[in-house]
């Protein structure tokens, strides 16, 4: 199990110095142990709510605190979680009992879960709420395409091609401004313009995530002109 736990820790990118904490974090209750994970998935929810409002409260700045909820709630919870887990293997890292194992335990979604959950409060434990925020959102931008953050965005675009062709007979077009950063951490800026006019500009990690949020900003422009 000693060279799985450094397989684990290598894809996460940290190393424990404590292997108890490791341990903890991945012993499942069934195991019978006289510790399991249960009170560092505790700890763990709490950062990652804290750790992921943070985020969005930085990356999503024109987006107000409804929103921003929404986003969080669909990112800090089991299907959010379990899909980081699995892109970890973490389901072959849990300890486990024989009985849950032959149960499907290692592909259980709140198993998953809380695994994840666990293994970040144990990181909490050790080295703080920085170290946490740069493992967990690394992980939340490299899996952006199945957490999809295009997806929460989907009506936006949507809401406001019904507004313009309501108000103005026609439809926005988006207009790609710049792109900016290199290609791993590249940064698209759009444009949202209806008759000749530019409403809103936007940046994101992708145009599609751009032009949602530039959407958004055009949305409430229109309302307000009302």
């Amino acid at each position: 199990m000693k060279k799985k736990l450094e397989a684990l820790q290598k894809a996460i990118g940290y190393t424990f110095k404590d292997e108890k904490l490791i341990i903890e974090a991945l012993t499942h209750k069934s195991y019978k142990q006289p510790y399991d994970n249960e009170r560092l998935e505790f700890l763990g929810d709490a950062v990652l709510d804290l750790v992921v409002g943070e985020y969005l409260y930085t990356r999503f700045s024109n987006s107000n605190e409804g929103k921003l909820s929404k986003i969080r709630a669909s990112l800090v919870n089991e299907t959010g979680f379990e899909k980081l887990a699995i892109y970890l293997n973490l389901g072959e890292y849990i300890y486990l009992s024989n009985a849950e194992e032959n149960n499907g335990g290692r592909e259980k979604a709140s198993l998953l879960s809380n695994a994840f959950e666990a293994l970040m409060g144990a990181i909490y434990l050790e080295s703080g709420l920085a170290t946490v925020q740069k493992i967990a959102i690394d992980l939340i931008e490299k899996n952006h395409d199945e957490i999809s953050l295009d997806y929460l965005f989907r009506d936006f675009k949507t809401t406001l091609q019904e507004l313009t062709q309501a108000r103005f007979g026609t439809i926005p077009e988006y207009k790609l401004i710049a792109s900016r950063g290199p290609d791993h951490k590249k940064e698209f800026e759009v444009a949202v313009i209806i008759e000749d006019k530019e409403y809103a500009r936007a940046i994101g990690k992708s145009k599609k995530i751009a032009q949602q949020e530039a959407a958004n900003i055009a949305v409430e422009m229109l309302k307000k002109e009302k």
